[in-house]
């Protein structure tokens, strides 16, 4: 930033001038010497300006790079609020201060005071108010919908349909014009594994809109560069639960409020409790860590780790649970084969016998 970099020399060169000026007023030197002076702290103040410009700079970006997402985020409603609020702020303030000005011992510095004191109380209430308040603008008010809105990559995802379909997700679907560009685009794409995506998105739209209430949002903000930003504050205007698989976007979005519904989530919640002694069938598809074991697969992903497995590797087993094991990345169940335990219940009866 060629502008800021000059700046910060030219500040260096007043801060160099005002010093020069003032050792010279206070320790009463003559002119050429204070004239010498100055001129040494002016050369003095533009060489530590260099050295301390790409730092400045630095700053400086760092500092406009937060405010911008800090400016994107703000609802327009907020905005709008905040404004009422400091101009009520504002004329109260001059009521005040034209009340108070007969009072003994009244100093003018009471009316920036009493500004900040007002401002603090009127700007958080309008602030936390802002779908009363924001009304004042002009725009249209969005209704508290409680629509639930769809980003693309639960769209694309597909069990959205499925979850419609039997009856557990109620109310009204809303998919935001700017998704639906995205998905479009992605249908369109060179890449054939993106071309893919698109298409497989638009599909489970129009099965959505077979088996659910489906609504599509001419809504959009083009001076919110990504999508995410997008949703949170379509979320944040309408008062609507936001759907997605998106883990990042989830947690940006409940630190603004916003009730988010992630369907991985949701999944591993709804999985079935294997306790132990129960059996299942499972298909033991490779060979696990330790020697015998095999490893297989539930319906739903969860890992069983199957004792003395391997024999039965590409075949189905009918094994019994003996372990459930909650870990950080989800449950793995461990299990032997249930023939094996019929062989082993065998031999100890032998034995007894």
């Amino acid at each position: 930033m060629p502008a800021l970099r000059l700046l910060t020399l030219l500040l260096g060169l007043l801060l160099g001038y005002g010093a020069g000026r003032w050792i010279s007023a206070a320790q009463h030197i003559d002119a050429p010497g204070s004239v010498l002076n100055t001129l040494s702290l002016m050369l003095a103040g533009v060489m530590l300006a260099v050295l301390l410009a790409t730092r400045v700079e630095r700053f400086v970006m760092r500092l406009q790079a937060a405010l911008e997402r800090w400016y994107v985020r703000l609802s327009p409603r907020t905005v709008t609020a905040a404004t009422f609020a400091l101009v009520v702020s504002l004329v109260v303030s001059v009521l005040l201060g034209n009340l108070l000005a007969n009072v003994p011992y009244y100093r003018w510095w009471w009316n920036p005071l009493i500004t900040l004191a007002l401002a603090g109380f009127f700007v958080p209430f309008a602030v936390r108010n802002a779908d009363t308040f924001g009304t004042l603008s002009g725009a249209p008010m969005r209704r508290k919908s409680g629509s639930k809105i769809l980003d693309s990559n639960v769209i694309i995802d597909g069990r959205i349909v499925d979850l419609a379909r039997s009856g557990l997700l109620e109310g009204e679907l809303l998919v935001p014009a700017f998704v639906l560009r995205e998905l479009q685009l992605l249908s369109d794409h060179g890449d054939p594994q993106k071309r893919l995506r698109g298409k497989r998105g638009l599909s489970v739209l129009e099965e959505l809109r077979e088996v659910a209430t489906l609504r599509v949002d001419d809504w959009d903000a083009p001076e919110l560069p990504l999508t995410d930003d997008k949703l949170v504050r379509l979320a944040r205007e309408t008062g609507g639960k936001l759907i997605s698989n998106d883990g990042n976007l989830g947690k940006v979005a409940r630190l603004f409020g916003v009730t988010v519904v992630n369907l991985n989530e949701a999944a591993v919640a709804l999985r079935p409790q294997l306790q132990v002694g129960d059996a299942l069938t499972v298909t033991i598809t490779k060979n696990g860590q330790q020697a015998g074991q095999g490893i297989g697969y539930m319906e739903d992903g969860t890992m069983i780790v199957v004792e003395d497995g391997a024999r039965y590797k590409n075949r189905s087993a009918r094994v019994v649970v003996v372990n459930n094991v909650q870990t950080n990345v989800g449950r793995m169940i461990f299990a032997r084969a249930e023939a094996a335990g019929k062989d082993q219940a065998g031999q100890a009866g032998a034995a007894q016998g």
